[in-house]
């Protein structure tokens, strides 16, 4: 499409979850629900419309061995892109990825700058690795390199006791998660276990990653803090073959893993219904690769979240809890058209009809 073409959208735009309308037009970039007076060249699809999909927990810049060159970087963007992913929330990553905002045609991202992990406790190449004594200034750093959020490594295997452990003392979580939110960055850690979470939790932080080892105690101090958590279940789905490889050398951290991972749908399932928010997030971009936020929407719905609840976690939802619009009036035109309907059948997101992204069809 040129500058001046107009793209009219035409069957059932989903501006919400129980806001439907029947068209839209695409001026400029930006969407209108006004037929622009004039247009000439106006090219047309038909489709059910949902926003951009969000990844909230997404690793551009990063595989299994640490960062990455930047042409693998963008081929990553592309994939999520390419299925329908316009918004990523970056989870961390070592590698410099501030070229990609250039780019019209990749997705815009939200970065929490880079891990921030205790010495020895998290993947080689990954992360800051540091002690408690310099949690604060690691922050501050970050936020300032984020775009307004900060991530910590919460907890990771403890070679002394052979399975995961908390990895930083309360009050140094208490005095990291102040100076973040005193710099204007929310705070999300990374957490597979238990121990870590109820003083994550006091301490103030804003999200969870993965809490699979949410327990009836935890859950209500979840809900009444209104602390999020993005599963990753298509992660969390590889917990068994990990595992397996860690049987002879960590025993009590395999049958940790199994028992976390046999629970997964469970737990998920009652943080919803506790009335924790759930959002979409893929872990993507570590051992795991690209396009699966369909996926890991399919895989909510199996652990009980409604189909349109499940939806929301990964347009409208989650679009509002990272503070980007949706299909607003004169919003930046980031959408995705289906054949069906999502809220009928959400495995209607593997096959997106066409992908627009800042007004212009990609892909």
């Amino acid at each position: 499409m040129s500058d001046r073409a107009v793209l009219h959208v035409k069957g059932r735009v989903l501006v919400g979850p129980d806001e439907v309308r029947d068209e839209l037009w695409v001026v400029g970039g930006r969407i209108s629900y006004e037929r622009p007076a004039g247009a000439r060249d106006v090219r047309g699809v038909e489709g059910w419309v949902l926003p951009g999909l969000v990844d909230a927990h997404c690793h551009v810049g990063l595989d299994q061995h640490g960062p990455v060159p930047d042409e693998v970087s963008e081929k990553q963007a592309l994939t999520d892109r390419d299925a329908g992913t316009l918004l990523v929330r970056d989870a961390g990553s070592p590698s410099d990825t501030r070229w990609i905002d250039d780019r019209a045609d990749l997705p815009k991202i939200i970065r929490a700058g880079r891990h921030i992990a205790r010495t020895r406790r998290y993947i080689r190449n990954y992360a800051h690795e540091i002690e408690p004594e310099d949690l604060v200034a690691y922050v501050a750093r970050e936020a300032a390199r984020g775009d307004g959020w900060v991530k910590l490594v919460g907890d990771w295997i403890d070679r002394g006791t052979g399975d995961l452990g908390a990895c930083w003392p309360r009050d140094a979580v208490e005095a990291a998660i102040a100076e973040a939110h005193r710099l204007g960055a929310r705070v999300t850690a990374h957490c597979f276990a238990e121990d870590s979470l109820r003083d994550l939790v006091e301490a103030g932080i804003d999200c969870i990653e993965h809490a699979t080892g949410l327990t009836e105690d935890t859950i209500p101090l979840f809900a009444s803090r209104g602390v999020a958590i993005v599963p990753t279940l298509v992660n969390i789905a590889t917990f068994p073959r990990l595992a397996d490889g860690g049987d002879a050398k960590f025993p009590r951290w395999s049958a940790h893993m199994r028992r976390l991972y046999e629970r997964r749908y469970d737990t998920v399932r009652a943080a919803y219904d506790a009335g924790i928010p759930v959002y979409v997030g893929t872990d993507a971009g570590g051992t795991l690769p690209h396009g699966l936020v369909a996926g890991e929407v399919a895989e909510l719905v199996t652990a009980g979240i409604p189909r349109v609840e499940a939806l929301s976690a990964t347009t409208w939802g989650a679009r509002r809890w990272l503070g980007r619009p949706g299909l607003d009036e004169g919003a930046p035109a980031d959408l995705v058209v289906y054949e069906g309907d999502p809220r009928a059948d959400v495995r209607v997101l593997r096959a997106p009809r066409l992908v627009v992204l800042n007004g212009r069809p990609v892909g």
